[in-house]
């Protein structure tokens, strides 16, 4: 049996690549590179329910050992990839393992960003990306009293809403003038505002942070540029994600803020494919290129690319969705905002259930939605029809 496919990254976009081949009648070897000890598990809860409370890792596996077992998917966890060799058809893992492949997957993903400043690697400063990152946060704020989060998107909010049930007090500090700014309008930026001051959340908005200060190798306090100090017993750098492009870029693709893919999958190689959150693609749908992280994107990409893979190609262009849990509030993100010329709000955004519509040229392209499954699902639809 000649080389078969190989898959670098072991999240969602690997495991459902991997399932579709298997669908599609991709009879050869299927082998899945992970760098963490994990079989593939899901993401989101991770900053929510598995924050907030401990539970056995395999609750959050995607699928259970006997289904690659079954599939004949070969999972091999906390194996590295080193090195990529694109015209050799063959890649190396940290341990000077030489693997041979047919077609080659890179779904590697993201990482925490993470600002170099004074103190950020004393002890209690944490990011949140894995499982591993999750348990250790857990436990810092199960002994903490005061947590600053840095950063006030997705990640930082929904951790806020868990340490504020567990009794910690919570400042968040934002260095834009609102939360969630890249992503959604001011009215759901004041919206969420109100959300987490209600509950007990302090702001600095429009503050940046100077140094974590420490004390015996602990941090203690955040000081701002402006002199400012808060004090902290945990702090977390929720500043964002990057993507994993290291190998790509070694083995000469074409990167830009991810690795570029046309919307079939395929990288500047031959052969090579790329998915989920560390591929960029151009929309046509709404005259971009984009690099979507999101559970949506993570499967549809990814079958996507099985389907090039398996000689049926197809079309990528998503309606993008997304969702976020905080205290007793779902928002759901319909669309892409970017570029909007005209908001407008259905229902009362002062309470909890409401719709912010977004267009550009008197299209809709995004709507996000408070407690309201109805109308996020017809929202997709509508996009749908509009962005054609």
């Amino acid at each position: 049996m000649g080389p078969g496919i190989a898959i670098v990254g072991a999240g969602q976009a690997a495991a459902s690549c991997a399932q579709e081949l298997r669908r599609r009648g991709i009879d050869g070897s299927i082998t899945i590179f992970g760098d963490e000890g994990y079989l593939p598990y899901q993401r989101p809860p991770l900053s929510k329910a598995f924050l907030k409370e401990a539970q056995p890792p395999t609750r959050l596996l995607l699928q259970p050992p006997q289904f690659f077992e079954q599939q004949r998917i070969d999972v091999r966890t906390s194996s590295r990839v080193a090195s990529i060799d694109a015209a050799g058809h063959h890649l190396s893992t940290v341990d000077g393992t030489s693997f041979a492949w047919s077609a080659l997957v890179l779904a590697t993903g993201t990482r925490a960003r993470v600002v170099a400043m004074p103190g950020h690697d004393l002890t209690g400063v944490f990011t949140l990306r894995g499982l591993t990152d999750v348990e250790r946060l857990r436990t810092g704020i199960a002994a903490a009293k005061r947590v600053v989060i840095m950063g006030g998107g997705f990640i930082g909010l929904e951790v806020a809403a868990v340490a504020r049930g567990l009794g910690c007090d919570v400042t968040v500090i934002e260095a834009e003038d609102r939360l969630l700014k890249r992503v959604t309008s001011p009215v759901m930026s004041a919206f969420f505002e109100r959300l987490h001051r209600g509950h007990g959340v302090a702001f600095g908005l429009g503050a940046r942070a100077a140094e974590i200060v420490g004390n015996k190798g602990r941090a203690v306090a955040v000081r701002l540029q402006d002199g400012q100090e808060i004090a902290a017993d945990v702090v977390l750098m929720a500043l964002g994600a990057e993507p994993n492009t290291e190998l790509a870029s070694a083995a000469g693709l074409d990167v830009a803020n991810g690795i570029v893919v046309d919307d079939a999958g395929q990288t500047s190689a031959k052969n090579v494919y790329a998915c989920g959150d560390c591929a960029r693609f151009k929309s046509r749908r709404f005259s971009t290129a984009i690099r979507l992280e999101s559970v949506q994107n993570a499967i549809d990409q990814a079958k996507a690319v099985a389907a090039s893979i398996a000689g049926a190609p197809q079309a990528y262009d998503p309606i993008p969705w997304f969702w976020s849990d905080q205290y007793d509030v779902k928002l759901q993100i319909a669309g892409l905002s970017t570029g909007y010329d005209e908001v407008t709000v259905d229902g009362d955004d002062a309470s909890t259930s409401f719709a912010v519509e977004y267009r550009r040229q008197g299209r809709l392209i995004a709507v996000d939605s408070v407690n309201s499954g109805r109308a996020h699902m017809l929202a997709r639809r509508r996009i749908e029809a509009e962005t054609k």
